[in-house]
């Protein structure tokens, strides 16, 4: 009987340690479900929290190849601007040869620059102006800081067809607020202003495909080899774009970014509904009466103000060079072309005044200083060229739109800059909005045109992330 039952002893042993293992096997599956399932699910949760960067990368843009590693010199070295005597007689005695094609009759600058107040500008040129920078990329430190204030740097970069020299006037507000009645806090700035590589005093690219991207990644190794490990980032035209860049590349790096113009230009069914609809119900897709005073009627005047100023984009996007021989080549041409965009972008009113009401907003003295800076170098050519490197590899400048910007941002919003971009737009891309200011004047020059407004909104944008 022992020996009968010892078998079924055995299978019913046997059978419940089948049936433990299949059940240890269930168990095992259900863990191991689960653990997938949960890491899966943490996972999702940490990658929708991680910021998406440009990537830093590198690149080489002297003429021929690239130095050996450790060969590169990455000395920050004084700069003086020198002009010789042979070079101010060349540029005399071509504007004393220029010729003019006489103005329609009553056409202001409804037909570009007025060759009438164009005489004007070249014989004050020939005659009265007094050729005088003596610093480069501009590196200023306050020379006085209350005790207890913490000195913020800020990297300020420009646009076409300006230059380092459009933040001359910005600049004291900026370093001695209090010495010129800006009280905001505690907040004191040392600032830096670069020239974009082909614009100005800074060395062209010799290599094709040097974009914001490029220029990002050089401003950042820039602030780095002046020693600032966090730093606070300003700019409008493509500054705003190479600012932009440089947030997204390294946001750890970047404090805040204030913009005082902003590419949004994804479009797309929601976009064309949003600007139907924003005629007439704008609440409903969150357009303030700003906006709509801004914006509307879009579809008539916007959208001819757009192409009637987007012409040079068109030619500087495609064949830079070919324009840009002739300007390279003529003084007179140069000032004429530059100085057009400083009368309509600066208020699109001028273009009924006969001197593009260029006078009304800066001196002659300074907006040829700005000329100068292009003739003296024959950067307006490599200038140019920046538009094609840009627009041809992402014709509607929305590739790092996919990124997103993370860093606070502040955003002013000038009324006479060539669009607008209401707040509801700009949180598309810009994630982590601080400040949205309607400035109450100015345009797309706004350093420039309007210092004091311009550095009011920085200071507030800067003390208020800050205090964050």
């Amino acid at each position: 009987m022992w020996q009968e039952t010892l078998p079924n002893a055995w299978e019913s042993i046997l059978s419940q340690i089948r049936s433990f293992e299949y059940s240890q096997k269930n168990v095992v599956l259900v863990s191991t479900a689960t653990l997938g399932v949960g890491g899966m699910l943490v996972y999702w949760l940490r990658s929708r929290h991680k910021i998406k960067t440009i990537e830093m990368g590198d690149g080489w843009w002297g003429s021929g190849e690239r130095p050996l590693k450790g060969k590169e010199d990455e000395s920050i070295r004084p700069f003086k601007i020198e002009t010789s005597d042979k070079e101010i007689e060349d540029l005399h005695r071509r504007l004393e040869q220029a010729r003019y094609a006489p103005p329609l009759e009553g056409a202001a600058f409804h037909y570009g620059f007025n060759s009438s107040y164009l005489q004007k500008v070249v014989a004050y040129w020939r005659n009265k102006f007094d050729w005088r920078i003596d610093i480069h990329f501009i590196h200023v430190k306050p020379s006085y800081v209350p005790h207890g204030r913490a000195v913020q740097p800020l990297l300020m970069v420009h646009g076409w067809p300006g230059s380092f020299y459009e933040f001359y006037k910005i600049i004291p507000l900026l370093t001695e607020p209090a010495a010129h009645g800006l009280n905001e806090g505690d907040v004191v700035f040392e600032v830096i202003c670069p020239s974009i590589p082909g614009y100005g005093f800074s060395e062209a690219p010799h290599q094709k495909g040097f974009d914001t991207v490029a220029t990002a990644r050089i401003f950042h190794k820039l602030m780095n080899r002046l020693g600032f490990k966090e730093y606070y980032l300003q700019g409008g035209d493509w500054g705003s774009r190479i600012t932009t860049n440089m947030a997204q590349m390294l946001p750890q790096s970047v404090k805040g970014l204030h913009l005082n113009l902003i590419f949004v230009n994804k479009q797309g069914l929601r976009r064309m509904i949003s600007v139907m609809l924003g005629a007439y119900v704008p609440w409903l897709v969150g357009l303030s009466r700003e906006d709509v005073r801004r914006m509307y009627p879009f579809i008539q005047k916007n959208i001819y103000e757009l192409l009637r100023e987007s012409g040079y984009l068109h030619i500087q996007a495609t064949k830079p060079d070919t324009a840009g021989c002739g300007l390279n080549d003529s003084p007179v041409g140069l000032a004429a072309y530059i100085l057009e965009k400083f009368s309509t972008w600066t208020d699109k009113s001028f273009l009924h005044q006969d001197d593009g009401g260029l006078e009304s907003k800066y001196s002659l003295d300074e907006l040829l200083t700005n000329v100068m800076i292009y003739w003296v170098t024959s950067s307006i050519v490599s200038s140019m060229r920046f538009y094609k490197e840009n627009i041809s590899k992402d014709p509607g400048l929305t590739a790092d739109a996919r990124v997103g910007v993370y860093v606070p941002t502040g955003i002013a919003a000038f009324p006479q800059e060539i669009v607008h971009t209401p707040h509801v737009w700009a949180k598309k891309i810009f994630k982590n909005i601080i400040t949205y200011s309607y400035m109450p004047r100015g345009g797309h020059f706004a350093a420039f045109e309007e210092p004091k407004l311009l550095a009011q909104d920085i200071m507030h944008f800067v003390r208020k992330v800050e205090q964050l």
